[in-house]
């Protein structure tokens, strides 16, 4: 990464764990805006920033399904929520389907939270973790609970018919479970983790598929229909702006 970008990434408490992947942090540091690749990852982010040019917000993004262009401002500060599947029904009680490639602005006191939290990333963590805590269900679907610990155990390496079979609930209501409240279907979700799980053995130098892609071509596929580039390219990862790629293994 850029000695002027900086990341930052802080694991959820294990009391958060089900519904929160992790904290970060990302900071543009420099004078000049950064030209950035956010790639397909199947998280849901509530993110707070600021820039030099932009006031404090605060936005809600749904899962994205192709590669996005954007620009980092300069003097960018910006604190984020990486939430898991579940957290969209049991947290926060909606859907994000209407959202999915995009963002929402939420009002700019959403939470509690106000500007003077983009001071400390450190206060931020501890600040929303209680209010978190204070939002988690009394009880959960066992259904989907098993659901969403097969998908994230295994990366998405799973298909819709073990899914069914596994937690007893049929591949027809599972998709429009993930239709309805996510905006796509299990199997596109599964390919989005899938793809996240390449981004490792990618930038290890690794263009060959780990995960369980039926041969060479169509991992190449799968990676050029999400990231927009080539396995090769996307290991060069030219200038940085594959800005999750860049952060892997940074803390």
């Amino acid at each position: 990464m850029s000695s002027d970008l900086q990341f930052r990434l802080q694991r959820p408490d294990p009391s958060v764990a089900a519904f929160v992947e992790s904290f970060w942090e990302l900071r543009n540091l420099s004078n000049c805006d950064k030209e950035i690749v956010v790639l397909p990852d199947g998280r849901a982010d509530l993110t707070f920033f600021r820039s030099s040019t932009d006031l404090f917000r605060i936005i809600r993004s749904g899962i994205e399904t192709f590669p996005q262009q954007a620009i980092l401002k300069s003097q960018t500060v910006m604190f984020a929520i990486s939430f898991k599947l579940p957290a969209i029904e049991y947290l926060f009680g909606d859907s994000i389907a209407g959202i999915l490639d995009y963002a929402q602005f939420l009002p700019t006191d959403f939470w509690g939270f106000n500007e003077t939290i983009l001071n400390d990333f450190d206060l931020f963590c501890q600040k929303a973790t209680p209010y978190i805590q204070s939002l988690l269900p009394a009880e959960v679907d066992p259904r989907k609970e098993e659901l969403f610990e097969l998908l994230y155990s295994t990366k998405g390496d799973i298909s819709v018919k073990t899914l069914s079979e596994k937690v007893y609930w049929s591949s027809r209501q599972i998709n429009r479970y993930f239709n309805d409240r996510f905006g796509l279907s299990v199997k596109n979700y599964c390919n989005i983790l899938r793809f996240r799980a390449s981004f490792e053995h990618i930038k290890e130098g690794k263009l060959f598929p780990e995960q369980n892609f039926a041969d060479q071509s169509h991992f190449i596929r799968e990676v050029k229909k999400l990231s927009g580039v080539s396995p090769k390219e996307l290991n060069k990862n030219q200038n940085g702006r594959f800005i999750q790629f860049s952060a892997l293994g940074l803390k």
